[in-house]
């Protein structure tokens, strides 16, 4: 699943892209710091998300923790509980009634972002490979996810405390990304990359839910996507070429993509 994030970006360029933002906290210049990469993993990190307000109908900024708490939890759930709550399958959003997402359906929000990151798996290999994934010609983009709103008692001072959280909504893999995104439990799974009319209609409070239904459904065609290999992601350190985390990186005898992809349980069994 998609665990981790960067965004190399400025709040004027998130102003910019999304035509114009109310900013929700007055110290969110403070709270907002660009970072190479973010990992949602027992972090759980404040990031700032956009949201329609439904007062006045107009795109709002706020900083929130990802990794959903759920409005009618009052004590902070266990880290591995929490980490189920990341990413959000766009199945089950509106098919599945018995679902959180299905509860939170109508509170849709975007997360701007600079890159995504999706590890790979090659038969042989002892590590996975990272890759940095983002469409083309798109320097900052924003992805769908869902947000909440929880009331969680504060340990320290007993008081309960307005958490705001949201998570990230992923899809079917497309031809691309199945490739990279091809092992573990999770696998063949890419976040729901939406072209910016059709985020702007997501974001929408009018959606109605035919529309909601197709948007959720659309699939990135593989060749508006730029992807590369990057060096290891998940560690302090530092890369041989003293270069940053999202710069290409040229693994020795990496194999072109579709090649080395580990066998799967299905076809094991037969």
């Amino acid at each position: 699943m998609c665990y981790d994030i960067s965004y190399k970006i400025t709040l004027e360029s998130m102003d910019e892209y999304f035509g114009g933002l109310v900013w929700d906290d007055p110290q969110i210049e403070i709270e907002f710091m660009p970072v190479d990469h973010m990992q949602g993993i027992a972090l759980f990190a404040k990031h700032p998300i956009v949201y329609e307000n439904r007062d006045d109908n107009k795109l709002h900024c706020k900083m929130m923790e990802w990794g959903i708490l759920r409005f009618f939890e009052k004590t902070e759930p266990a880290p591995m509980n929490r980490n189920k709550m990341l990413n959000i399958r766009s199945e089950r959003i509106l098919d599945d009634p018995k679902s959180y997402w299905n509860k939170i359906r109508n509170r849709r929000c975007a997360i701007p972002v600079s890159l995504t990151f999706e590890h790979r798996a090659i038969v042989g290999w002892k590590k996975k490979v990272p890759y940095a994934i983002r469409p083309k010609e798109q320097q900052i983009f924003a992805l769908p996810g869902l947000y909440s709103v929880a009331e969680i008692v504060d340990p320290k001072t007993g008081e309960l405390v307005k958490r705001w959280t949201f998570g990230l909504i992923t899809r079917k893999a497309n031809a691309l990304m199945v490739n990279i995104h091809n092992d573990g439990e999770n696998r063949h799974r890419m976040p729901l990359f939406l072209p910016p009319g059709m985020l702007k209609e997501f974001l929408s409070n009018n959606l109605s839910d035919e529309r909601y239904r197709e948007l959720l459904s659309y699939e990135m065609p593989p060749e508006e996507l730029d992807y590369w290999p990057v060096y290891t992601i998940r560690s302090s350190k530092p890369r041989p070429d003293g270069l940053d985390k999202t710069a290409y990186y040229e693994w020795p005898k990496l194999p072109p993509l579709g090649e080395g992809n580990p066998p799967m349980l299905e076809e094991l069994e037969q």
